[in-house]
This record gives structure tokens, sequence and C-alpha cells, in this order.
């Protein structure tokens, strides 16, 4: 799927409540693209974005409510 930057504009992007401004973790994700979760480092908000593809993303997500990945 290709995006602009103007179609990431669009979206409503939403902080993960991981992000910390202390360490610089500062992720974000968006939502209005199905099957596709792009993701951003939020201090960059005009920067570019990574798209995940959802069914890669669910496990992921899974992991690290689990505490199955450390930084």
């Amino acid at each position: 799927m290709a995006c602009t930057s103007a179609d990431l504009a669009l979206l409503i992007w939403h902080k993960s409540s991981y992000s910390n401004g202390s360490e610089g973790l500062c992720l974000e994700v968006a939502t209005g693209l199905p099957g596709t979760v792009p993701v951003r480092d939020s201090k960059a908000p005009d920067g570019p974005a990574l798209l995940v593809n959802a069914t890669a993303w669910a496990p992921f997500i899974a992991a690290v409510a689990a505490g199955d990945l450390t930084l």
C-alpha cells in the first residue's frame, strides 16, 4: 500500500501508554488504514512513519503486554 505524507497527516494518531518523555521513547500509532498500523516517533510527527501489517502488529502488542520484550 502506498501512502503519502498527506495521507498520514489526515490520520488520527494516538500516543502509546508506554511512551515517556524522560528517556526519549515516544511512539504513536494511527487508526484509519484498514489492515495497516502506521507507527511514528511522536517527537518527529512530520518525519517518516513505519507501516506495519495489522496481522504482524497484533502478536507484537501481545508480547509487549506480556512483558516478553525488553529495551
